[in-house]
């Protein structure tokens, strides 16, 4: 399994590559693995400003719609339009070219909740 040791992780299995005062989400790969296959990603929230556990979208595999939940407080300033298309970027490449949303983040001490990606291994058993 993949987990990438730069990136932050949520409890929500959502990866989080924090850039100054921007943040990029996706969902983890463990989290796409449990999901199955992805035919959907949903998020109308694009310009809004939404708190930290807030959801920002859903994600809808063969047997399942999953919420999507923001996680840190701010402004949602771009979405992946390549996954309309192409859904399944997600399973592919989930920290890649399978990511969601960028946020402007508006408290950058939030990061410092975020798992390390030793307790998200942790979490996942993995």
């Amino acid at each position: 399994m993949n987990i990438p040791a730069e990136l932050k992780y949520t409890k929500d299995h959502e990866w989080v590559k924090i850039d100054g005062d921007v943040a990029t989400v996706g969902i983890t790969d463990f989290a796409q693995g449990e999901l199955g296959d992805i035919v959907y990603v949903e998020v109308e929230t694009l310009d809004e400003t939404l708190d930290k556990e807030e959801v920002f979208g859903t994600v809808e595999a063969v047997k399942t719609v999953s919420d999507l939940f923001l996680p840190l407080s701010g402004e949602i300033i771009e979405f992946n339009e390549a996954l309309e298309d192409e859904p399944e970027k997600v399973n592919s490449d989930p920290y890649g070219e399978g990511w969601m949303i960028k946020i402007k983040i508006n408290d950058t001490t939030e990061v410092d909740d975020l798992m390390s990606d030793e307790d998200y291994k942790a979490l996942i058993g993995a």
